[in-house]
């Protein structure tokens, strides 16, 4: 089960606090720090953002995971300082990279700053979204993949997918690949009905076992292959811990998407040289796609974009 950032950090607290502290030192609060190099502390908090950013930790593996992070973040300051005492931020290139990230934690700041306007959603929009979704609830079904992620090109596309459309089974497909040089990872996961995007789901239903899918991914293609498929439906009281988080995600994207077109219209935006053409694009869609590079969404093309293999292979 992921940790939320509080529960990481009050782990954290409480494994530094308790360790080292004499009975005279209980009365006094102890400072959040993990550490000091040279002078310069590393605290909790800074740990716990970290840790943050593994959401499959476990409560048993936060101990092992804080220290390792504390070891890096040590290492971070030492090779830092060497660059400050060799005046590296002068550099033209690190300027870039750290202006890049100035603007990237701004941004940041400004989208979650909307956040603190949005409503909870309430338990009659909780309740319609169960009814709308039975896909995902009340026929929710467990699948069990094997995922072929393939490095390639966008313009690669389109002969994977008559390669695959060719090829008497997903073995001399892949042989395909091996062939060609591609690089590919494949990996076996089990995945539920809501974990999953609705293009995604909807291509699985009409999937039988051992048959399988090309799909355009980022960064290349995916071969989902259908190994095995369970029902688990949700009620309504199991399915509201999964409704509510995606309510408000859904909220997030609409207020950002419809910021961004505030912004843009208000801006003067001037596209040179090889992007002069993307000043004709909708308005709407440029700000769309920012939305989705400021607030990253797993998305997948509609099930009639994928090759199917209707023969198992």
């Amino acid at each position: 089960m992921p940790m939320a950032p509080m529960l990481v950090l009050a782990a954290l607290a409480a494994a530094v606090l308790a360790g080292g502290c004499g009975e005279k030192k209980r009365e006094r609060p102890q400072p959040q720090v993990a550490a000091r190099v040279d002078g310069s502390e590393i605290t909790l908090p800074q740990i716990a953002r970290v840790l943050e950013q593994q959401p499959r930790l476990r409560p048993e593996q936060v101990d092992a995971a804080s220290r390792q992070v504390l070891e890096r973040l040590i290492d971070q300051r030492l090779l830092a300082a060497q660059a400050e005492r060799m005046d590296l931020g002068r550099d033209a290139r690190v300027r870039e990279n750290i202006d890049a990230a100035t603007r990237e934690v701004l941004a940041r700041a400004y989208a979650d700053r909307l956040d603190d306007k949005l409503a909870p959603p309430d338990a009659a929009e909780v309740d319609a979204y169960y009814r709308a979704h039975p896909e995902r609830f009340a026929q929710r079904r467990i699948y069990t993949l094997q995922e072929l992620a393939i490095e390639a090109g966008a313009d690669q596309f389109a002969s994977l997918r008559e390669r695959f459309q060719s090829s008497p089974s997903v073995a001399a497909f892949v042989d395909h690949l091996k062939a060609a040089g591609l690089r590919f990872s494949v990996s076996q996961v089990v995945r539920a009905a809501e974990q999953l995007a609705p293009s995604a789901l909807t291509l699985l239903e009409r999937l039988h076992e051992g048959q399988a899918a090309l799909l355009p991914a980022p960064g290349g293609a995916l071969v989902m292959v259908l190994i095995d498929s369970q029902a688990d439906p949700l009620s309504p009281e199991q399915a509201r811990r999964l409704i509510e988080p995606m309510l408000v995600a859904e909220r997030r994207r609409g207020r950002l998407e419809a910021e961004l077109q505030s912004l843009r219209r208000a801006a003067r935006i001037e596209y040179r040289g090889p992007f002069a053409h993307a000043a004709s694009a909708p308005a709407a869609d440029a700000a769309g796609s920012a939305a989705e590079r400021a607030l990253p969404v797993l998305t997948l093309p509609s099930a009639e974009e994928a090759s199917v293999r209707r023969d198992p292979p």
